[in-house]
């Protein structure tokens, strides 16, 4: 323990108290409805357009519902969310500018790439263990069309997907985090760190995020104190199929064995073989939803105890792919446990 009484190891920290989530919503895409999860998503939009005149907008949609329900389903009106901690994969966020305008929350727009998720609950429950909200909102989205359009070939164009690709979810998460009220409490974090393995294949964003994933899973297992049998589960955002066979290596090698706890949200959410996607799913969305709708019921029931969640991001963007740039990934943890209360 160095610094504060808060403060574990070099990265992370541990909550005196714990903030709970006291309300979810998971807004899931046609194809995701489709999946092996579709039982557990709290709505289904059968229209990838969400109504509305672009992809965009329909992230947007997207964005607004799951919040809405969120804030519903934790009992309380959007007035008493004093601070909305969200993100996406466009450029500028505006998935989130103009998804969460009408909330009239005041906001800090996070950009992780898929990680994006993690860090909001990170900062989120910094927020309320330290007083200074009662309860905030963590928000993050995706949308296949609208992530295709900015990273890569325009659909029409109909190239053909390497077998190491993920398929971009669409679909939002929304968590409200408070100081009571819920059945799963954050009882510690671990944000990472940027990690640059010189790898250049946008194509195989798995490989590029493993050794982040690994850098933050044994830096959590060292900053507590603890092995993986200390959890339940150890759960990666959207490595997919590729992604996880190198994290297991990765880990393997600095002296842990997770393969019989490891979980890939990416890898749940659709089943490769009727669905084609290849190595898996991935997006802003994908850990959101997977987090909201499977998740944390396993962890509110008690089946599960205790989990790492850390969702994983590859920080690239079109400019810096056409300029040859390398892709860095970054992976943040979140301790969640069960609780009584």
């Amino acid at each position: 323990m160095t610094g504060s009484k808060f403060q574990r190891g070099k990265a992370s920290i541990a909550f005196e108290e714990g903030p709970q989530i006291i309300g979810q919503a998971s807004v899931a895409g046609k194809k995701e409805g489709e999946g092996p999860l579709a039982a557990y998503f709290d709505v289904i939009e059968p229209d990838p357009m969400v109504g509305c005149d672009n992809w965009e907008a329909a992230e947007s949609a997207l964005q607004k519902e799951a919040a809405d329900l969120a804030i519903e389903k934790a009992g309380l009106v959007r007035t008493e969310v004093r601070y909305l901690f969200a993100g996406d994969l466009l450029g500028q966020l505006i998935a989130t500018s103009f998804g969460t305008v009408d909330l009239e929350i005041p906001v800090f727009g996070l950009y992780g790439a898929c990680s994006t998720i993690g860090e909001a609950l990170c900062l989120g429950a910094m927020t309320v263990e330290a007083g200074y909200a009662e309860y905030v909102m963590a928000m993050a989205s995706s949308h296949f069309a609208s992530a295709e359009k900015q990273f890569r070939f325009p659909l029409e164009y109909g190239n053909q997907r390497p077998l190491s690709t993920t398929w971009t979810i669409t679909g939002c998460g929304s968590f409200i985090l408070g100081k009571r009220g819920g059945r799963v409490r954050i009882t510690g974090i671990t944000p990472g760190k940027i990690v640059d393995m010189g790898l250049k294949d946008s194509m195989n964003m798995g490989a590029c995020m493993a050794p982040a994933a690994c850098d933050t899973i044994c830096r959590n297992l060292e900053d507590f104190g603890r092995r993986p049998k200390d959890y339940d589960k150890i759960i990666t955002g959207d490595l997919g199929e590729v992604g996880q066979k190198i994290l297991l290596d990765f880990v393997k090698s600095r002296g842990y064995e997770i393969a019989d706890r490891h979980m890939d949200c990416g890898i749940e959410i659709f089943d490769k073989e009727s669905q084609d996607t290849h190595s898996g799913g991935s997006g802003c969305g994908c850990s959101a939803i997977v987090l909201a709708a499977y998740i944390l019921p396993k962890l509110a029931s008690g089946e599960w105890k205790r989990v790492l969640f850390l969702p994983t991001g590859a920080l690239l963007s079109s400019t810096s792919f056409n300029e040859g740039q390398s892709v860095p990934g970054i992976a943040h943890g979140v301790v969640l446990e069960h609780c009584s209360e």
